[in-house]
């Protein structure tokens, strides 16, 4: 029974059309697969035949010759390639080191793929090159100022070689541009040089503009004492003239009440004599007839009981000098107004800029007020 039942499996196992069909199967499998091929859609593919260009592929799925087609793809976004740091001596022979990063488009993918062998390989290594040549051809400031000239001639000099590649440079940025430890030892001291120059100047313009702000506050100090001074001078030689009319005016009415006290003595102790004629100066006749007139006229009443106050009259105003004082308190007065007048618009000239005048006015001015006083007093 056991053996009988083996048989037919064994029978099946090395039948060769089931071998032939297996493989068969196998091969369909493997010719279907390599038919088809899926481009992605930011790829296209360069498709090979037995190593011959034939043509590019779309994204999406295509169909190639099995067994003996090839398809290499190529991403047409935009790519990033790292430069490696590169050392470079600058036109001064100053020694840096920099490094950069290149962004690039595949254009043509037909070229890329027939006119050069790894394009990113060959893009970097050009950046690399490009990037010692233009550094070299430069200042040391200049590398460390001027990076958008640099990143702009770097990508330049790309250009018409990638063109060819069917690359297109998009931008070149430099990240970073290093001196070497000497040279930035010398820049940091420099630096520190220029900072501590400008921190001087500085503190010399802020003393200078201390210095200017004093001397203008002087200045309008001066001005406002000099003001001062010469309203106190004005003032003083008011008060001088003031007085010098009123003495003159008081001493010439006390004078001629004097002569007439005297005169009145004089003829008292004449009525007390036996003569009966006497010669009286014409000036005592005068001066009794005016003070007799005054009496006559004054604060006592016919009866003699009453007393009343009563004003001068014109001729006793004339002779003390009362109408006089207040014209000349008056004139005065109005030329001290003129003269704070002109003191503030003095004032306001000097402010402006304008010099000062001269002290030799103003003493002029209060010497002759006081040379007229002491005439008044002295006649």
């Amino acid at each position: 029974m056991g053996s009988l039942e083996l048989a037919p499996l064994q029978l099946q196992a090395d039948d060769p059309l089931l071998l032939v069909g297996a493989l068969v199967l196998v091969v369909a499998v493997a010719t279907v697969w390599s038919m088809v091929e899926i481009v992605d859609a930011y790829d296209r593919g360069a498709l090979t035949i037995l190593g011959e260009y034939r043509k590019l592929l779309e994204p999406g799925l295509n169909i190639v010759p099995p067994f003996v087609s090839r398809v290499y793809t190529f991403d047409m976004r935009t790519q990033t390639i790292d430069v490696p740091s590169q050392e470079a001596i600058t036109r001064d022979n100053s020694p840096v080191t920099a490094d950069a990063v290149v962004y690039i488009r595949v254009m043509d993918a037909r070229r890329a793929f027939l006119e050069v062998d790894d394009y990113q390989r060959a893009v970097s290594n050009l950046a690399q090159t490009t990037l010692r040549a233009v550094i070299g051809d430069m200042e040391l400031d200049d590398t460390l100022s001027r990076r958008e000239m640099i990143n702009e001639r770097i990508r330049q000099e790309l250009d018409e070689p990638t063109d060819e590649w069917g690359i297109r440079v998009e931008s070149v940025e430099v990240r970073e541009v290093t001196p070497s430890q000497g040279v930035k030892g010398a820049m940091e001291e420099q630096t520190s040089a220029e900072r501590r120059r400008r921190a001087m100047i500085l503190e010399a313009q802020g003393e200078r503009r201390s210095a200017v702000e004093q001397a203008e506050g002087d200045k309008q100090s001066n001005i406002i004492r000099a003001q001062g001074e010469k309203q106190s001078q004005i003032l003083e030689a008011q008060g001088d003239a003031i007085s010098t009319v009123l003495r003159a005016r008081s001493a010439e009415s006390m004078g001629e009440r004097a002569v007439i006290d005297k005169g009145m003595e004089t003829l008292s102790e004449i009525g007390q004599g036996e003569s009966t004629t006497f010669v009286l100066p014409q000036e005592l006749t005068s001066l009794v007839g005016r003070y007799g007139k005054h009496l006559s006229g004054s604060d006592v009443e016919e009866d003699g009981t009453d007393l009343e106050s009563l004003e001068f009259d014109e001729e006793t105003r004339e002779l003390i000098g009362l109408d006089d004082i207040a014209d000349i308190i008056g004139e005065i007065g109005e030329e001290a107004e003129m003269d704070v007048e002109a003191m503030e618009q003095e004032a306001q000239e000097i402010q402006e800029g304008e010099d000062m005048p001269s002290d030799s006015g103003e003493t002029i001015d209060i010497a002759e007020t006081r040379q007229a006083s002491d005439d008044n007093e002295g006649d």
